[in-house]
């Protein structure tokens, strides 16, 4: 914790960013408006940015990764309408705030990630804020099929198309959340669920909502030669 800034300041903190920046953008889910009044986001951040946790904008965690707007992460989670006891993947979960949103909506929730630095933050934090949360490293492209089928799977993050690795792992009743970003539109922020059959699965998309947040660069296409 930054020692200018008292656990007071913080808690305040976390109380303006709820009522100025989440409620006003149609988050009416009490669960998630409940656990970013109580998680310590600062907590979730280097130390370095932790007097700037709060603030309304991306939080740059180093390799292209940020910590997501409160605004933006709170409305994905609402948007994955989590049930109480459903299994929860989170892919690219970085230091791990967005898995304990879901875990304290009620999800069982597994954070898979590839960065290690993030990572380390995350077994720091989440034992404390969010001790069921299973964490594991991984390949962010892959999902996690060994864990499969999941109720709902959390992109944490912006891609410019869904995986297709990713359709299989989705239960039939269930639903994947993300931004997804369009050159020359911007992001808008999906909510996919199954539409194809066992031996051909796939997603069906809906745009839910217009946000922006960097690509996930795990999730990058890669660049094709143009002749």
């Amino acid at each position: 914790m930054d020692p200018i800034v008292s656990a007071t300041d913080y808690a305040v903190a976390r109380n303006h960013m709820v009522d100025s920046q989440v409620r006003p953008n149609k988050v009416i889910d009490q669960r998630v408006l409940d656990a970013m009044r109580a998680l310590p986001r600062e907590e979730f951040v280097p130390p370095s940015l932790s007097a700037i946790a709060y603030i309304d904008e991306d939080l740059p965690l180093g390799g292209g990764r940020v910590l997501m707007e409160p605004m933006v992460i709170a409305r994905l989670v609402q948007l994955a309408r989590v049930r109480p006891g459903e299994r929860a993947l989170v892919i690219a979960a970085g230091t791990g705030y967005g898995a304990a949103l879901m875990a304290a909506c009620g999800a069982e929730v597994t954070a898979l990630d590839e960065d290690e630095a993030l990572l380390a933050i995350a077994l720091r934090v989440l034992p404390r804020h969010a001790p069921a949360v299973k964490i594991v490293h991984g390949a962010l492209p892959a999902g996690l099929p060994q864990g499969a089928p999941w109720d709902i799977i959390l992109l944490e993050g912006a891609v410019t198309e869904i995986p297709s690795a990713l359709a299989a792992q989705v239960a039939p009743n269930g639903r994947l959340v993300t931004v997804v970003m369009s050159q020359g539109v911007g992001g808008r922020a999906v909510l996919a669920e199954p539409a194809g059959t066992p031996d051909a699965p796939r997603l069906r998309s809906r745009e839910a909502f217009d946000c922006s947040t960097p690509l996930l660069p795990g999730l990058r296409p890669a660049p094709a030669f143009v002749f």
